[in-house]
Parts: structure tokens; C-alpha cells; sequence
């Protein structure tokens, strides 16, 4: 008997929490299904989306680095058009459908915290382009984007009509000043990544008392970047948060439910074990 199935794709993939995180709410509720990781190379993408294509038991993916750009091209149908990114894909009728769930986790996982700006956005990526439409959103007026390449940085503004200001990391302090939040949308600090910057890491001494600093790394959940912000007094908001947000979205999309919302605890507790 065939079993549906949805699954996280990207490359690395081994830290990936999803299977945990989808697997512990379709056991709770009693439904058929498995979600597993699946890892697809830059250069594979057009070959593993044909190949789901025709599966009938597939109920889609989640999209992680680095495809949540370079997928566009591989699908019939975008919602998540002025994002730029897509983080799920549905299949609906032998078509590919791509969407965008990280803004919404991103909502989620801030959902108490202010967004009155100055905010600083790190990254200029596929889940910086997440970031920067919940910035919209939110309706903040001074945004500083802090990137290795400011040339991108200054894109990412634009595509976005967003007014703030691109800096590289040299000039991470000055983008800090009185800042009431931060977004970490890179890998910075993953394990198997580069380190966040000193220069970034210094500088959140420069912040608004009570700022916030969401890191959207959860491999380690207890990153640099949070444990000196948690070290200064301010409000680390860490990556399983907006994690699970963007999950609950994906879940109603893949199996057809909403995930069960008596078991939060359990499953933070599974994902830091």
C-alpha cells in the first residue's frame, strides 16, 4: 500500500530538523504519511523535480539552501512572486506550484516583538528576500542591510521599494547603532559554515535595550550570535521558532491538516535533545 509522501530538499540537508518536525505531528494526529530530507545538488534540480512529477504518492516539498532562488525557473506557478523565493512547492494536477511559508514563520517567531526600526537585516539571499517582505510588512521605514557583497545588498532594497541603507560587514557597528532588531537570514554559524563575524558580533553592544536578534540557524539552536545578545541583555529569538512556523503553513499544504497545537513543548524538547 503506497504511503504520501512530502520531503525537504537542499544541499547540505543532514542537519535538517523537518522530518522530525512533520513526522511527530503525523503521528499525533493518526495520519498516513512520512517527510524525509532529500539532498539535491545545484545542477539536479531540474532532474529531481521532473521525476516527482509523475509520482502520485508526492505531496511536495520544503526548499532550503540553495534553492530557494534558483527553483523559480524549475516551476509552473509562483505565489510568492514579489518575494523572489520559494521555501515549499506543491504538485496540484501535474503542475508545480511555488510558495513562500518563511514569511509567515518569520511572523510567527517575532509575533512579540517590535518592529518600529531601525531594523538590521543580515543577508542578501533567498531567506533574506523572506525576511526583507516581513520588514515590508511590518511597515519599517529604516532598514540596514549588512552583506558581504553591498551590491546585492542594495538590490534587495530596491526589488522591495524598502528605504535603508546597504553596508558590508566591516561596517556591521555603524549599521547596529540603536538598532531595535536583527535577522540573521544567512548560514553564518551553521556548523560546517563560517563563523558570524567579530565585527557583527561587537556591535550588538550598539543596540536599543530592549532589540531583538532572531538568528534563522538552528544547527546549533544556541548560536554565537545569540548567546552574545543573550550576554547583553537583549532578546535572542532563536531558528526553531520561525522553524516551526513556517512548518505549520507547509504541513496544511502536504497533508492536507493543520498540525496538531498541544504539543509544542514536546516537540522543542525533540528538536533539542
Amino acid at each position: 500500500m503506497s504511503v504520501p509522501y512530502a520531503e525537504v530538499i537542499g544541499d547540505p540537508i543532514a542537519h535538517s530538523k523537518s522530518p522530525l518536525i512533520h513526522g511527530l505531528w503525523l503521528e499525533r494526529l493518526g495520519l498516513p504519511g512520512r517527510y524525509c530530507r532529500t539532498q539535491v545538488a545545484q545542477d539536479g534540480l531540474a532532474e529531481f523535480l521532473g521525476s516527482r512529477r509523475g509520482d502520485g504518492d508526492w505531496r511536495g516539498c520544503n526548499v532550503t539552501i540553495p534553492h530557494k532562488i534558483a527553483v523559480i525557473d524549475q516551476l509552473d506557478a509562483v505565489d510568492s512572486v514579489e518575494v523572489g523565493a520559494v521555501n515549499c512547492i506543491v504538485p496540484e494536477n501535474g503542475r508545480l506550484r511555488g510558495l513562500n511559508t518563511d514569511v509567515l514563520g518569520i511572523s510567527e517567531a517575532l509575533g512579540g516583538c517590535r518592529a518600529d526600526g531601525p531594523i538590521v537585516l543580515v543577508g542578501a539571499g533567498g531567506a533574506a528576500r523572506a525576511a526583507m517582505a516581513w520588514l515590508k510588512q511590518a511597515r519599517v521605514q529604516d532598514i540596514r542591510v549588512v552583506a558581504r557583497d553591498p551590491a546585492k545588498a542594495e538590490d534587495l532594497l530596491a526589488a522591495f521599494g524598502c528605504q535603508g541603507r546597504a553596508l558590508p560587514f566591516s561596517a556591521a557597528t555603524d549599521a547596529l547603532a540603536d538598532a531595535t532588531g536583527l535577522l540573521n537570514a544567512t548560514p553564518l554559524g551553521m556548523t560546517g559554515f563560517d563563523p558570524m563575524p567579530e565585527s557583527l558580533l561587537a556591535g550588538l553592544g550598539s543596540m536599543a535595550g530592549n532589540a531583538f536578534v532572531l538568528d534563522m540557524v538552528y544547527a546549533p539552536v544556541d548560536t554565537a550570535l545569540l548567546a552574545r545578545a543573550a550576554s547583553l541583555g537583549l532578546a535572542p529569538v532563536d531558528g526553531l521558532a520561525m522553524l516551526i512556523g513556517q512548518a505549520k503553513s507547509a504541513f496544511r499544504l502536504f497533508f492536507g491538516a493543520a498540525p496538531p497545537a498541544d504539543c509544542d513543548d514536546e516537540l522543542r524538547a525533540l528538536l533539542t535533545s
